[in-house]
């Protein structure tokens, strides 16, 4: 591929590819994308921002959709309530063993195995692109 022909619009393509091919990836071990997602994130999480709310917040999705994930995740026993956190308000999440043992086998791991071929500055503009797409999916916050 010649690095000086890419175009922006061939780029979106190639991250709405690689997107799809993501989504498709998350149906693995009778779990949603969704599902893992939610585990990734209470996987690296800070342990005061492991609540449904917080999860919300990350994923830019509803906390209605957030909390069924949860409920799921909970009662397939990869997710057990820990507590509350602050004001006895959030509860806290944290992943079972069972929750544990199955993000070993993520599917989201090859794609991290095929960027340790690139080198530090490719990723690095590989992230700074990743970070800009990702912005331009947010709502708009400005009170124009």
């Amino acid at each position: 591929m010649n690095k000086d022909a890419i175009s922006a619009a061939a780029l979106a393509g190639l991250l709405e590819q690689a997107a799809r091919r993501i989504h498709s990836q998350g149906y693995a071990a009778d779990l949603f994308p969704a599902q893992w997602a939610a585990l990734r994130y209470l996987q690296t999480a800070n342990p005061q921002l492991r609540t449904a709310i917080d999860l919300a917040r990350f994923q830019g999705l509803a906390s209605g959709a957030v909390a069924r994930t949860v409920r799921t995740l909970i009662s397939k026993g990869l997710l057990v309530k820990a507590g509350t956190i602050g004001r006895g308000r959030a509860e806290q999440l944290d992943l079972t063993e069972k929750g544990r043992a199955l993000l070993t086998g993520d599917p989201l791991h090859a794609i991290a195995r095929a960027f340790e071929s690139l080198g530090s500055s490719e990723r690095e503009g590989l992230a700074i692109g990743l970070e800009t797409a990702i912005r331009a999916t947010m709502p708009d916050t400005d009170a124009d």
